[in-house]
C-alpha cells in the first residue's frame, strides 16, 4: 500500500502546500503588465460594461497608483496606455485623464494598507444580483475563497465621484476582500494584482451560480468549519499566482497586443 494512503489529512495538506511553494512563484511581470492582462482577462470573463469599471494598483511611491485612461474599454488597455495618478487623481505619468469615479479607490487604499490592487466592475451577473438587493451567498466549493469574505452594501450612494461615496464604500468593505454593491456592481481587493484578478473572476462566477441556483430552488449552506478551511486553503499566494498565470496565458493568446514585449508565464 502507498504510504500516502496511511497519512493524515494535515500531513497531506502540509505536503501539498510545500510542493506549491516550491513549484509556483512570481511571473516577473511588471505591475503595468499584470494590470493590462487583468483588464483583458476580465473583458473575456464577462466584465465588460462599456466604459464602466476601474482597476487600480499602488505605484512605487506612496499615495500613487496606476489606473486606466478614461475613454478606453477593458479590451483596449495595454501596459503602454496606463496612467499613474496621485490620491487626488492628478496625472503624474501617461496621457489622458483617469475616471473621476476612481476617487473611492483612494479611500480604500487609505483605510487598508494590506490592499495593493482594486478591481471594480459592473459585470453582468453581479450587477443582476445587485439589482435584487441580495448578498452574495457562497455555497459551492469553487467559490469558497469568498466565503465570509464578501461584504454587502444595500444602500446605493449614487454615482461614486464624491468623497461621501468613498467613505460609505470603504466603511462597508471593512476588512473583507470583496463587496457586492446594491444597484451597482462588485469590487474586490488584493494584496497583489494576481489576487484581485482571481477574486474578480470568481465573484462573477459566484453570482452567476447563485442566480442559477435561486431559479431552481433553495440554496443550502456549506458547513461553516469546512467552508472556512476551504477559504484558507484556496487563498494562498501560490494558488493566486498559479491561477493568474493560467488566465494570463489564455489572455495573451487572445490579446497579444496588451504587452509590448514577449513574456514568459
Amino acid at each position: 500500500m502507498a504510504d500516502a494512503l496511511r497519512e493524515t489529512r494535515d500531513v497531506l495538506v502540509g505536503r501539498a502546500e510545500q510542493q506549491m511553494r516550491a513549484h509556483f512563484g512570481d511571473s516577473k511581470l511588471t505591475t503595468r503588465q499584470k494590470l493590462a492582462l487583468t483588464c483583458r482577462i476580465l473583458f473575456d470573463g464577462g466584465h465588460d460594461s462599456g466604459l464602466a469599471g476601474q482597476i487600480t494598483a499602488r505605484g512605487q511611491e506612496p499615495g500613487t497608483y496606476y489606473t486606466q485612461r478614461l475613454g478606453l474599454g477593458f479590451d483596449e488597455i495595454a501596459e503602454t496606455n496606463l496612467l499613474l495618478v496621485d490620491e487626488d487623481l492628478n496625472l503624474l505619468a501617461g496621457e489622458g485623464i483617469p475616471n473621476p469615479a476612481n476617487r473611492f479607490h483612494s479611500w480604500i487604499y487609505r483605510a487598508r494598507q494590506d490592499v495593493n490592487c482594486i478591481v471594480h466592475t459592473h459585470s453582468l451577473h453581479t450587477a443582476a444580483l445587485a439589482m435584487l438587493e441580495v448578498p452574495l451567498q457562497i455555497s459551492h466549493m469553487d467559490t469558497t475563497p469568498l466565503y465570509d469574505d464578501c461584504a454587502f452594501l444595500k444602500d446605493w450612494p449614487g454615482v461614486p465621484v464624491g468623497n461621501e461615496e468613498g467613505e460609505i464604500i470603504s466603511a462597508a468593505l471593512g476588512d473583507k476582500r470583496a463587496i457586492l454593491l446594491a444597484h451597482h456592481g462588485q469590487l474586490v481587493t488584493g494584496a497583489t494584482v494576481e489576487e484581485a484578478c482571481n477574486l474578480a473572476v470568481l465573484i462573477e462566477r459566484a453570482a452567476r451560480l447563485q442566480l442559477l441556483a435561486m431559479a431552481a430552488g433553495t440554496i443550502q449552506p456549506l458547513p461553516e468549519a469546512l467552508a472556512r478551511e476551504a477559504h484558507d486553503w484556496t487563498s494562498t499566494e501560490r494558488r493566486n499566482q498559479a491561477n493568474f498565470a493560467y488566465y494570463a496565458r489564455r489572455a495573451l493568446r487572445n490579446h497579444p497586443d496588451c504587452v509590448t514585449n514577449e513574456v514568459q508565464i
